[in-house]
């Protein structure tokens, strides 16, 4: 992409009215834009982020197995009132709306009881089982105090996968198949150096759930992480597993971190609620058993953004960041600017990603500085200072060198 034809500009000072690192970086760099608290609007940069976030996830979800759909982000309110959790004394996050016919619709905070109600048409028998489904759709939540920039927002994208089964045991397998799977996702964006599974209440689910945590400063959560074995423990239930659920040991250390996935093993709670039921082999009903599995994309781009910058700037993991390269011409002569213009093509060849940097009448301190600021990967600079050779810089390093061109290609393609 030229630079040139990019519609948003970088500011030169952080929005004032946010605290969170993720949020003023990614407003200066032209990421976001903040519509109003809690809600902000993708522009092309962030866009681009969160599809790389997006083809991750999908990839792993489609390995489990699952299949996609897409919910309705509208829903009925009969369909929630069997659960209980229309109520706002139950949920107190709904945007809810009213028909001109007078009855009352809201949007989706969560799917659970749209998912069940809608697999009565479809699971009748044990033979149905087991399957799983997953989408990746806008929620809605009316948040008091939205704040954290992505990390707490009141319109965000989000993936919600929901598991059915005939028996416990598959579920328990189901779920530890996620776990690595979410472990995965964490590993191949390098969310953070350490992201523990960390035992949380289940809340009106079951006894426990579990949650992923990165651990950064900038996190709203306080967990105890064992010494022993990095099991992690939330602060909100510590009382209750004194010693360490995974080794037994009773070493922690108390971590601040940002929870960046979730998982539920629901049992029978919505499926009773929703008359939900299988025949067996001898032709008796089943409750369905299901689980539930939620990852934020939005928030995940937020916490890259807190566990990877500096004072100048993000640094964005190769894998989510919206181009591999920064290519900046640093010269208005017209051997420069062929020079940079022929490289561009040349990495376009090679399949490498790159912003082109190729706005005439613009400081070369103010090019660094906005390459800074937006933090791809890698960093190329053609100029007349480095002739025939190119500057090369991973934005992670304080370290550049000259290479060739053809040097150039081969360690971004290698």
């Amino acid at each position: 992409m030229l630079q040139s034809r990019l519609f948003t500009k970088t500011l030169r000072e952080s929005p004032r009215d946010e605290a969170a690192a993720n949020a003023r970086l990614l407003i200066r760099a032209g990421f976001i834009h903040k519509e109003m608290a809690g809600v902000y609007s993708f522009l092309p940069l962030g866009f681009r982020v969160l599809k790389k976030i997006e083809g991750i996830i999908r990839e792993e979800m489609n390995a489990l197995g699952a299949n996609e759909v897409l919910l309705t982000a509208l829903q009925d309110s009969s369909v929630w009132e069997t659960s209980g959790r229309w109520d706002d004394q139950v949920i107190d996050v709904w945007f809810k709306t009213p028909l001109k016919s007078g009855s009352l619709l809201g949007l989706a905070n969560t799917h659970e009881e749209a998912i069940t109600s809608l697999m009565r048409q479809y699971v009748s028998s044990y033979r149905d089982l087991p399957f799983s489904v997953y989408q990746i759709q806008t929620k809605f939540r009316n948040e008091l105090r939205a704040r954290s920039g992505l990390l707490r927002g009141r319109e965000f994208l989000m993936k919600d996968l929901y598991s059915f089964h005939l028996n416990t045991d598959d579920l328990d397998s189901f779920y530890e198949r996620v776990a690595a799977a979410y472990a995965k996702i964490f590993s191949r964006l390098d969310i953070g150096d350490i992201t523990y599974q960390t035992f949380a209440s289940g809340g009106a689910f079951s006894k426990y759930s579990h949650e992923f945590q990165t651990a950064t400063a900038a996190g709203e959560d306080l967990i105890h992480v064992c010494v022993d074995c990095r099991q992690a423990v939330n602060e909100e239930i510590k009382a209750d597993l004194p010693a360490c659920p995974a080794c037994g040991g009773s070493n922690f250390r108390r971590v601040t971190a940002i929870e960046v996935g979730n998982i539920f093993k629901l049992g029978t709670r919505f499926s009773e609620a929703a008359n939900l039921t299988v025949t067996d082999t001898e032709g008796k009903n089943h409750f369905v058993i299901m689980g539930s599995y939620g990852l934020g994309l939005s928030r995940l781009m937020g916490a890259l953004v807190e566990t990877h910058h500096d004072d100048h700037g993000i640094i964005w993991p190769v894998a989510a960041a919206p181009f591999s390269v920064h290519l900046l011409s640093l010269g208005d002569d017209s051997a420069t600017v062929a020079a940079a213009g022929s490289l561009y093509q040349k990495l376009a060849a090679a399949g490498v990603t790159a912003l082109f940097d190729d706005r005439l009448n613009v400081s070369v301190g103010a090019k660094l500085t906005d390459a800074d600021l937006i933090g791809l990967p890698y960093r190329l600079i053609v100029s007349q200072k480095s002739g025939d050779r190119i500057e090369f810089k991973e934005r992670a390093s304080a370290q550049s060198s000259l290479l060739t061109v053809s040097e150039v290609v081969g360690r971004l393609v290698s």
